[in-house]
C-alpha cells in the first residue's frame, strides 16, 4: 500500500483542465496519455502536468481533489500559477 497519494491537474490541448488522483503520478500520467486514463482526457491530448500536491492519507488526498474540482477557472490558475512559481522544474 502506497503511503504517497498525490492530487494532479493536467491541461488539456483544448486549454482545458482535468484533477486527478492517483498514488503514482508518472504511471497514471502515461496512462492518460496512452488514452486510457480518464475518458475525458482521452482525445485532448498532448497533456501537461500543470500542478500537483502529494498527500500522507488517501483521504485527504481525494479531498483535496474534489476542493480543487470546485474551484473556478481563475481560481485553478491562481492555484497552477503559485505552485509553479515555487516548482519552476516541474
Amino acid at each position: 500500500m502506497s503511503d504517497q497519494h498525490y492530487v494532479y491537474v493536467l491541461k488539456c490541448k483544448d486549454d482545458t483542465y482535468y484533477t486527478g488522483y492517483t498514488t503514482d503520478i508518472c504511471k497514471r500520467i502515461k496512462v492518460h496519455e496512452n488514452g486510457k486514463g480518464a475518458k475525458y482526457t482521452r482525445g485532448r491530448g498532448p497533456l501537461s502536468l500543470v500542478y500537483e500536491q502529494c498527500l500522507t492519507t488517501k483521504s485527504d488526498a481525494l479531498k483535496r481533489e474534489r476542493q480543487i474540482k470546485a474551484l473556478t477557472r481563475k481560481e485553478k490558475e491562481q492555484l497552477i500559477q503559485s505552485w509553479q512559481e515555487v516548482n519552476p522544474d516541474e
